[in-house]
Protein backbone atom coordinates (compact mmCIF):
# COMPACT_ATOMS: atom_id res chain seq x y z
CA UNK A 1 0.00 0.00 0.00
CA UNK A 2 1.36 2.97 -0.99
CA UNK A 3 -0.55 5.74 0.81
CA UNK A 4 -0.20 6.35 4.45
CA UNK A 5 -3.52 7.42 4.57
CA UNK A 6 -4.93 3.65 4.12
CA UNK A 7 -4.22 1.26 6.83
CA UNK A 8 -4.97 -2.56 7.63
CA UNK A 9 -7.21 -3.31 10.24
CA UNK A 10 -7.65 -6.93 12.06
CA UNK A 11 -10.24 -8.73 14.09
CA UNK A 12 -8.29 -7.36 17.35
CA UNK A 13 -8.21 -3.83 16.35
CA UNK A 14 -11.52 -3.94 14.21
CA UNK A 15 -13.44 -1.97 16.85
CA UNK A 16 -10.74 0.62 18.05
CA UNK A 17 -10.41 1.64 14.45
CA UNK A 18 -13.69 1.83 12.91
CA UNK A 19 -16.29 1.46 15.58
CA UNK A 20 -15.22 3.47 18.11
CA UNK A 21 -13.55 6.21 15.71
CA UNK A 22 -14.52 9.64 15.40
CA UNK A 23 -14.88 10.42 11.92
CA UNK A 24 -16.73 7.88 9.35
CA UNK A 25 -14.62 4.78 8.38
CA UNK A 26 -14.35 3.00 5.04
CA UNK A 27 -13.97 -0.31 5.17
CA UNK A 28 -12.74 -2.17 1.66
CA UNK A 29 -13.16 -6.28 2.61
CA UNK A 30 -10.89 -7.91 0.29
CA UNK A 31 -8.15 -10.72 -0.30
CA UNK A 32 -4.68 -11.08 -1.49
CA UNK A 33 -6.15 -13.68 -4.78
CA UNK A 34 -8.70 -10.93 -5.31
CA UNK A 35 -7.95 -9.62 -8.98
CA UNK A 36 -11.37 -6.95 -8.79
CA UNK A 37 -9.85 -6.15 -5.03
CA UNK A 38 -6.53 -5.11 -6.83
CA UNK A 39 -8.69 -2.62 -8.94
CA UNK A 40 -10.40 -1.18 -6.51
CA UNK A 41 -7.30 -0.77 -4.43
CA UNK A 42 -6.13 2.35 -5.71
CA UNK A 43 -9.37 4.15 -5.94
CA UNK A 44 -9.59 3.92 -2.03
CA UNK A 45 -5.83 5.40 -1.90
CA UNK A 46 -7.59 8.51 -4.02
CA UNK A 47 -10.44 8.45 -1.54
CA UNK A 48 -8.46 8.25 1.79
CA UNK A 49 -6.08 11.34 0.28
CA UNK A 50 -8.60 13.10 -1.13
CA UNK A 51 -10.61 12.90 2.16
CA UNK A 52 -8.07 12.82 4.60
CA UNK A 53 -9.28 13.95 8.20
CA UNK A 54 -12.63 14.05 7.61
CA UNK A 55 -13.04 9.98 6.11
CA UNK A 56 -10.79 7.11 7.34
CA UNK A 57 -10.40 4.48 4.60
CA UNK A 58 -8.91 0.68 6.01
CA UNK A 59 -8.09 -2.38 4.43
CA UNK A 60 -9.26 -5.75 6.26
CA UNK A 61 -7.94 -9.16 4.64
CA UNK A 62 -10.80 -11.68 4.58
CA UNK A 63 -8.76 -14.79 4.68
CA UNK A 64 -6.57 -13.17 7.44
CA UNK A 65 -9.62 -11.98 9.47
CA UNK A 66 -12.64 -14.28 9.28
CA UNK A 67 -14.05 -13.23 12.88
CA UNK A 68 -14.92 -9.93 11.41
CA UNK A 69 -15.68 -10.90 7.62
CA UNK A 70 -18.23 -12.93 8.97
CA UNK A 71 -19.74 -10.56 11.29
CA UNK A 72 -20.55 -8.53 8.55
CA UNK A 73 -21.80 -11.57 6.83
CA UNK A 74 -19.31 -10.89 3.56
CA UNK A 75 -20.04 -12.73 1.17
CA UNK A 76 -18.14 -11.17 -2.02
CA UNK A 77 -15.54 -9.08 -2.58
CA UNK A 78 -14.93 -6.79 -2.27
CA UNK A 79 -17.23 -5.04 -0.48
CA UNK A 80 -16.51 -1.77 0.97
CA UNK A 81 -18.82 -0.73 3.81
CA UNK A 82 -19.12 2.87 5.48
CA UNK A 83 -19.56 3.10 8.97
CA UNK A 84 -20.77 6.25 10.85
CA UNK A 85 -20.47 6.05 14.79
CA UNK A 86 -20.19 2.44 14.70
CA UNK A 87 -23.47 2.24 12.48
CA UNK A 88 -23.23 0.68 8.89
CA UNK A 89 -24.26 3.64 6.42
CA UNK A 90 -23.47 2.29 3.24
CA UNK A 91 -22.64 -0.71 1.61
CA UNK A 92 -20.64 -1.47 -1.92
CA UNK A 93 -20.12 -4.59 -3.09
CA UNK A 94 -18.07 -4.99 -6.46
CA UNK A 95 -15.31 -3.03 -7.90
CA UNK A 96 -16.51 0.57 -8.93
CA UNK A 97 -15.06 3.63 -11.20
CA UNK A 98 -14.52 6.11 -8.23
CA UNK A 99 -16.76 8.62 -9.78
CA UNK A 100 -19.31 5.72 -9.17
CA UNK A 101 -17.94 4.68 -5.83
CA UNK A 102 -18.73 8.36 -4.51
CA UNK A 103 -21.95 8.41 -5.56
CA UNK A 104 -22.83 4.81 -4.11
CA UNK A 105 -21.49 5.68 -0.90
CA UNK A 106 -22.87 9.79 -0.94
CA UNK A 107 -19.68 11.11 0.17
CA UNK A 108 -19.86 14.67 -0.13
CA UNK A 109 -21.28 17.37 1.88
CA UNK A 110 -21.54 15.02 5.14
CA UNK A 111 -18.20 13.46 4.89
Amino acid sequence: MAASDLSEVTDSDFDDEVIRSGIPVLVDFWAEWCAPCRMVAPVLEELAAEFSGRLKVVKLNVDANRETATKYDIMSIPTVILFKKGEIIKQVVGALPKESLIRELDLGEEI
